[in-house]
């Protein structure tokens, strides 16, 4: 029996992967019905249907894969490298644009996903320190939120959420960040600095 090189099984690893993240975009996208049905649609014609439903997906993992590949070759870690593949094609220049717009509304931003464990204990944190802060959900809708979320991982160095300004700088995530200057704010509020910071920056209530 011969067995696949280690190239070959790390590309349908990936394909595979960045297929299953690729394919909620095909089902939850919305589509038109209406309640009268005149005709039903022969055997041929749900055939041509399904074949060009299988070459977009086809497409869509392979250019996913490309996506993938240029971030690694450019440094990117594995998770970034996901996140900018997630993201597809979009304006950087735009994206770099609405994030600072972002950043700038507010004292204190947290951008984040409602479901995550980690977005809601950040939540729960700054509300106990009294804080004043404004949340920017990265899936409501995924399709503006995907993009951002891989410019700031980009920008910071760090694709997780929550992703946390104050004052215009990052602090991190709630657990965790990329140095000293960005702990995240579990052990900000640790070391008593937390509400020092929400303080400093006017983003206590």
């Amino acid at each position: 029996m011969t067995m696949a090189s280690p190239s070959a099984r790390s590309f349908a690893f990936l394909a595979l992967l960045i297929g299953l993240l690729l394919l909620p975009c095909y089902g939850f996208v919305p589509q038109k019905t209406t309640s009268l049905r005149v005709a039903t649609p022969s055997s041929s014609t749900r055939l041509a249907s399904s074949t060009t439903d299988e070459s977009t997906f086809i497409d869509t993992v392979t250019n996913g894969w490309q996506l993938f590949q240029k971030s690694r070759s450019e440094g990117y870690d594995f998770k970034q490298s996901v996140a900018i593949t997630i993201a597809g094609e979009y304006d950087v220049a735009d994206v770099q644009k609405t994030i600072k717009e972002h950043i700038e509304s507010a004292p204190c931003v947290m951008f984040t996903w409602e479901p995550s464990p980690a977005c809601k204990k950040a939540i729960k944190y700054m509300d106990i320190a009294g804080a004043s802060y404004k949340t920017v959900r990265l899936d409501d809708p995924w399709s503006e939120g995907n993009p951002i979320r891989a410019e700031l991982g980009k920008m910071v160095g760090r694709s997780s959420v929550p992703c946390i300004f104050m004052g215009g700088q990052y602090v991190g995530g709630f657990d965790g960040g990329v140095g000293e200057g960005s702990p995240g704010i579990l052990e900000m509020a640790f070391k008593g600095t937390l509400r020092e910071r929400l303080k400093e920056v006017g983003a206590l209530q």
